[in-house]
């Protein structure tokens, strides 16, 4: 069991979507589409990193789980945000705005495999190929969740 009390190899899909979810990397294996990036980045703690990933895209995830912003406008989805946790503690934050094709298009990934090995038990790892520091590869995530960045009193219109 991981920090949530799910499956090892498994993590939530939670916050402002339509459809929350629990998924393992069985489920995103055989639900979207892969795609491998070869990665180099620098590690502080082992120096610099070569490895092979494959799995789906994290865009593509999400986006079947039916964020609560309105797709045909780029400034409403632009205000999204994803917090990725992972088993051991490290966690990242990451724009949709990086990750939507209209703004950075940076094709982050949700691992299933690593150099060739699947990540069954050890869970899903982000991958975010244009990184140069590894600080945002988060292994064994727990944790998905999705929402708006709202300014502190700022009042935001209703999504729908």
């Amino acid at each position: 069991m991981n920090q949530l009390g799910m499956r090892t190899g498994t993590f939530a899909l939670r916050g402002e979507l339509h459809r929350p979810t629990t998924l393992s990397v069985a489920d995103l294996r055989r639900g979207w589409p892969r795609h491998r990036a070869e990665v180099t980045f620098d590690c502080a703690t082992n120096g610099p990193q070569h490895h092979v990933f494959e799995g789906p895209l994290l865009r593509d995830v999400v986006a079947d789980a039916r964020p609560a912003f309105d797709a045909r406008r780029r400034k409403d989805r632009s205000r999204f945000l994803l917090a990725v946790h992972g088993g051991d503690g490290h966690h990242t934050v990451l724009s949709w705005a990086e990750l939507d094709a209209d703004f950075g298009d940076v094709p982050v990934l949700l691992a299933t495999s690593l150099d060739g090995a699947d990540l069954d038990r050890a869970g899903s790892q982000l991958v975010v190929p244009s990184d140069r520091c590894g600080a945002r590869y988060i292994s064994a995530i727990t944790q998905v969740w999705v929402g708006a960045c709202a300014v502190p009193g700022e009042v935001l219109p209703a999504a729908g």
